[in-house]
């Protein structure tokens, strides 16, 4: 296993290349274990002197359109634009283990909203804002990255 450590915008990342075939590489981010896609797949063939894997630093996604959770339907209730507000970002990269509140629902500051595991713990991540939740846009078992959007509330 190879090791790297890489700073992104100020970050810290401890990156361990555990496998690669083809053009999948399964790495750890941070104790994360992601499946990632090369731009090229690594051919040992062509070098065969070559005993690891050259890696490029990680170059940011392209960001991808994530649909919100539906929410149950409900009685009606005063328009707010879906995914209008302030949105809660990830305090640190981990998974998704549990959702506390829907969309369309009303918080206060302080309110758990979900919770998220990162190093074999479990962290309540609670409202910034006080608001109706106007979307959701992960779902229980996702990896999320420090920074990525978990909902808004509006």
């Amino acid at each position: 296993m190879n090791k790297y450590q890489y700073k992104v915008k100020g970050v810290d990342y401890e990156v361990e290349i555990a496998e690669v075939e083809g053009n999948i590489a399964k790495v750890n981010v941070n104790g994360i274990p992601f499946e990632i896609e090369l731009q090229k797949p690594i051919n040992a063939a062509k070098h065969p002197t070559m005993n690891t894997p050259k890696v490029q630093p990680p170059q940011p996604a392209p960001a991808r359109p994530v649909a919100p959770v539906a929410a149950q339907p409900q009685p009606a209730q005063p328009a707010v634009a879906a995914g209008a507000g302030t949105p809660l970002k990830a305090p640190l990269p981990g998974t998704i283990t549990e959702i506390k509140v829907q969309v369309g629902q009303q918080v206060s500051v302080g309110d758990t909203v979900l919770v998220l595991e990162a190093m074999k713990m479990q962290n309540n991540i609670e409202a910034e804002t006080a608001g109706q939740v106007t979307s959701i846009v992960v779902k229980q078992g996702d990896t999320v990255m420090e920074g990525a959007v978990l909902l808004t509330i509006g």
